[in-house]
């Protein structure tokens, strides 16, 4: 959580697997074009059901993986700072978030 220099850039959670990252919502962002196509198409609705369910599983994945980075990397860093309560505040905020869907 140490504030980076002017122009320096931030190190956050996911830094690490950034490319990792971006390949896995760049294949998530192919599977949502795929429903597009599917509903252009007029396909079966529980065949498109299905896709949405595989992409909400997909994002689920990937946001459990940026909560692992968050918590070990920004988390573990502001409780050495003496950030400890307002970090595990606003994990718990961002845990709420994810769950309150649908």
């Amino acid at each position: 959580m140490t504030t980076p220099s002017p122009g320096e850039t931030p190190v956050r959670g996911y830094t690490a697997t950034k490319d990792q990252l971006q390949t896995r919502l760049r294949r998530i962002e192919g599977q949502v074009r795929g429903i597009e196509r599917m509903v252009d198409d007029d396909r079966y609705c529980i065949d498109i059901l299905t896709q949405i369910s595989a992409v909400q599983a997909a994002l689920d994945k990937v946001a459990l993986g940026l909560l692992d980075g968050h918590v070990r990397h920004c988390v573990a860093e502001g409780a050495e700072e003496g950030k400890g309560d307002a970090m595990s505040t606003e994990l718990m905020a961002a845990v709420g978030r994810l769950m309150r869907r649908g």
